[in-house]
């Protein structure tokens, strides 16, 4: 009897071990599917759970190694510095010598000279076998990317795909077991809690094969700025760690070591350097866009919307009797086109579009990048000082 109950106990184990082996082995294979690794505070992903953070931000200020300094340690290694060789088309000088002579200008043709531009850039290591997470006014148009490890090594990456709406680029280096950053929730960053910003400004990672380090805040969330050459910058993470040039694609990495946001652009006011008014694209976004482009390559925004609209400005807003000239109004409307399809009238003020509130022109322009091929939206409208939802489906653009 004892021997029986003993055996009945050892197949007990054994099972227990083959169902958890079996749990482990499906957790992993699901977690193959991206090619980044969210934080996970049950393993050393992070440099600390993230429950203790309340407790270990209060040490920041009381000793000299804290959560700050183990977190840059822990983290560092995953930063590179991203060299750039583009090539840039210029026009011949001598062509404009003779631009108003038909006779030259033949002779000529407008020619232009190729030449190398090269630009410096960082970028995020943010899996072991070497994707590499930076912006695409880094090294989107580049010819040839070399990457500087922590280590000294230099090399090669290969653009996997780059979008240019939302300045985000996915390079890859050959490599395995590398360091790599975990990437965390920028829906869960409080205002004012710490940050780390590092990276290769000035080309400074050049000298000693290590980023830069600065430390700041959160200073706010869902910034939605103006774009600039036509990238489109919507919910950005503002911050006063001091970024500046060549720091751009870099990570901004909360108190625990995750990355929380790329850092992008600065506001400078006229001066050549940081102001303390950093902004950058918070990690969420990030994560679609860059499955997108292992898959792709590309991001897929090839639809149509089929209207016009126009900034509502003073006149307009006194006319239609509005509480605020923020909006758009709709000046026309394509037969057939899925604006038609859902509803929307000429003279419709469009104030919201899926919860990003309208400005001007310039702001539904963006907001209509964060979306895709075949996707549903709400709009909020006002008509007739009614307000509305309207649904649009955004059908693939006609050839």
């Amino acid at each position: 009897m004892r021997n029986r109950t003993l055996s009945l106990s050892i197949v007990l184990v054994l099972v227990l071990v083959t169902a958890v082996s079996a749990f482990v082995l499906l957790n992993k294979s699901t977690k193959k599917d991206k090619i980044y690794f969210e934080a996970d505070s049950s393993k050393n992903y992070s440099v600390v759970p993230t429950q203790q953070r309340e407790i270990l931000n209060d040490q920041i200020s009381n000793q000299r190694r804290n959560l700050i300094t183990e977190t840059v340690k822990k983290v560092s290694p995953a930063v590179v510095g991203i060299s750039v060789t583009e090539i840039r088309q210029y026009r011949d000088p001598m062509y404009s010598f003779f631009e108003d002579d038909p006779f030259w200008r033949n002779f000529f043709g407008g020619r232009t000279i190729p030449q190398e531009v090269k630009m410096l850039g960082s970028g995020t290591i943010i899996s072991p076998d070497g994707y590499i997470l930076t912006n695409d006014h880094v090294a989107g148009n580049g010819n040839k990317i070399t990457v500087t490890l922590t280590n000294g090594k230099h090399l090669e990456a290969k653009k996997v795909g780059t979008d240019p709406a939302s300045d985000i680029c996915l390079l890859k280096i050959d490599g395995n077991n590398l360091p790599y950053i975990p990437l965390g929730n920028s829906d869960d960053v409080l205002i004012g809690e710490w940050v780390i910003a590092l990276g290769n400004p000035m080309g400074l990672f050049e000298i000693n094969d290590q980023p830069t380090v600065t430390v700041g805040v959160i200073s706010a969330t869902g910034m939605n700025l103006d774009p600039v050459n036509n990238r489109y910058y919507l919910g950005m993470i503002q911050t006063d760690a001091a970024i500046n040039s060549g720091n751009s694609g870099g990570p901004l990495v909360n108190s625990v070591g995750e990355l929380i946001a790329m850092n992008t652009l600065i506001y400078t006011a006229g001066s050549s350097g940081s102001i303390g008014l950093g902004f950058a694209i918070p990690i969420n976004k990030v994560k679609r866009i860059v499955e997108e482009l292992r898959k792709s390559g590309t991001i897929d925004r090839n639809f149509w919307v089929g209207m016009s609209v126009q900034t509502i400005d003073d006149g307009i807003a006194d006319y239609y009797k509005l509480a605020s000239s923020k909006g758009v109004i709709v000046t026309h409307i394509d037969a057939n086109s899925p604006a038609a399809k859902a509803g929307i009238d000429v003279g419709d003020i469009i104030t919201e579009v899926e919860g990003f509130k309208i400005t001007n022109e310039q702001s539904i322009t963006g907001i209509f990048q964060e979306f895709r091929t075949g996707q549903t939206i709400s709009l909020k409208i006002i008509r007739e000082k009614e307000n509305l939802i309207k649904k649009m489906k955004l059908e693939r653009a006609k050839k």
